[in-house]
């Protein structure tokens, strides 16, 4: 019987539960998702993430990157694309032509913007018209308390900021949804249609501007209101981005607190486990390139999605400073695009595969590839690259896993990957598992959270 139970050990592979097998982390994971949860809260929009990390940044040796000026071997510098996108590099001690290291995480999530002509009154309420972005449910986004983030710029140049609804002292916003008494008709609507498109009205106001024959009195006094606090006219909306957010601070989740729960953690997990360890960096013999890019959720599009150059051009100005061949720097480069995965969630079991899915508190998942049906849309990594990157984390012994997500035909997804590996960089995913992803609060494991920092931290620093 032992013989038999030491080759079913030597045989099969099992993923344990970290506290079992690290139990020395679990300390350490409260600790570092103390100010994850900091950054989560504060960093609602990929504005306040690139201002956050930029602060963090020079707090930590890093100046803004001029593509004149000669760097040695660890200067650390950033690259801003926008105010919306930011890359943070540590010089390495080889010349790029050696390959760099790429952690390329995405700061934009689902969520609703204002139309371009938002502010709209009828039956004396005044309301927002918004236009949602990326996947959502949209009947999540219903009777939830709201805040409003964003910029505005005015007609004389200036811009002004605007965050309300996460103090505790401010005012919250909200959509209605129909009462139950009533929805009989809503009831027989398809799930996706449960709340439309344009049903995704957000309550702004109800009280009228005071005076005699006032047309559309209450929009008036929201404008009167946006004036006096913001300086900014109804025109103005139409050189705005303003975003609506769930409002409220991420919190522990469970009595243990093993869990943390809050908006954005796609992919705002994978920026800040990725972020630490590009802060932590010193003296790598490779170059890291740790990138926060923008509207991966609606496909990577635009000057600041990475469809666009910004990281290759990056990359190849390094090469051409260096005076070696930016061909081969980006030939020669490797990436984890670090995104997150759908965790096994037992309440609604029938959309995984069970052997093929990853769990909470089992570690970083390690993704071979994402897509849809028959892969469409996604970066299969290879065997050589995914053989490579499970060495070095066994090698450091860091807690991963691996998983797809969900059943074959259940749906699918994408990340940043494919678009990296079309620059001719070896890709592969990496990032934590979550609970009810693209929800407007998604939850995700500290354990896991922690042993996704200490795989960036490993690649990065090999």
């Amino acid at each position: 019987m032992k013989d038999v139970k030491d080759l079913q050990k030597k045989l099969t592979f099992e993923i344990e539960h970290i506290a079992n097998k690290k139990p020395d982390i679990m300390e350490k994971s409260q600790e570092f998702c103390e100010e994850y949860k900091n950054f989560l809260s504060v960093c609602k929009t990929e504005r306040e993430a690139v201002s956050t990390i930029i602060e963090m940044a020079k707090a930590n040796g890093y100046t803004e990157y001029c593509s004149e000026k000669k760097y040695k071997a660890g200067d650390k510098v950033y690259l801003n694309n926008r105010n919306r996108a930011l890359i943070l590099s540590t010089i390495g001690t080889l010349t790029v032509d050696n390959g760099t290291r790429i952690a390329a995480s995405h700061i934009d999530s689902p969520r609703l913007d204002l139309k371009p002509n938002p502010l709209y009154e009828k039956n004396e309420i005044s309301y927002f018209k918004t236009h949602y972005y990326g996947g959502v449910k949209r009947y999540q986004w219903g009777v939830t308390p709201l805040a409003i983030h964003g910029i505005v710029y005015k007609e004389d140049g200036s811009f002004v900021e605007i965050n309300v609804g996460e103090d505790e002292n401010d005012p919250v916003f909200c959509i209605s949804d129909l009462l139950p008494h009533l929805a009989k008709d809503q009831r027989e609507r398809k799930m996706a249609d449960v709340l439309k498109g344009e049903e995704m009205n957000v309550i702004v106001g109800s009280l009228p501007y005071e005076g005699e024959n006032v047309k559309e009195a209450v929009k008036l006094a929201t404008l009167v209101y946006l004036n006096e606090k913001y300086g900014m006219t109804e025109k103005d909306f139409l050189r705005a981005e303003i975003e609506v957010v769930p409002s409220g601070r991420a919190r522990d989740i469970g009595f243990d607190r093993s869990l943390v729960g809050g908006y954005g953690q796609d992919d705002r997990v994978c920026a800040y486990t990725s972020l630490v360890a590009e802060l932590e960096t010193k003296n790598p013999t490779k170059t890291t390139i740790t990138i926060f890019a923008d509207k991966e959720e609606i496909g990577s599009t635009g000057a600041t999605g990475l469809q666009a150059d910004y990281m290759k051009n990056f990359i190849c100005n390094l090469a051409m400073m260096q005076n070696v061949n930016m061909f081969t720097a980006l030939q020669n480069s490797t990436c984890l695009s670090a995104d997150v995965g759908a965790a096994y969630d037992p309440t609604f079991g029938d959309a995984y595969e069970p052997n093929n899915s990853c769990y909470v508190n089992k570690g970083a998942i390690l993704t071979k590839y994402t897509g849809s049906a028959g892969k469409g849309g996604t970066n299969d990594c290879g065997a050589e690259f995914m053989a490579e990157i499970i060495g070095l984390l066994d090698s450091k012994n860091v807690c991963w896993q691996t998983g797809e997500l969900g059943k074959v035909d259940q749906g699918g997804g994408g990340t940043v990957a494919r678009f990296i590996a079309e620059c001719d960089i070896t890709t592969v995913d990496l990032g934590v598992p979550i609970i009810s992803m693209h929800s407007p609060f998604e939850l995700a494991s500290k354990l896991d959270i922690y042993s996704t920092y200490e795989a960036f931290s490993a690649f990065l620093n090999r």
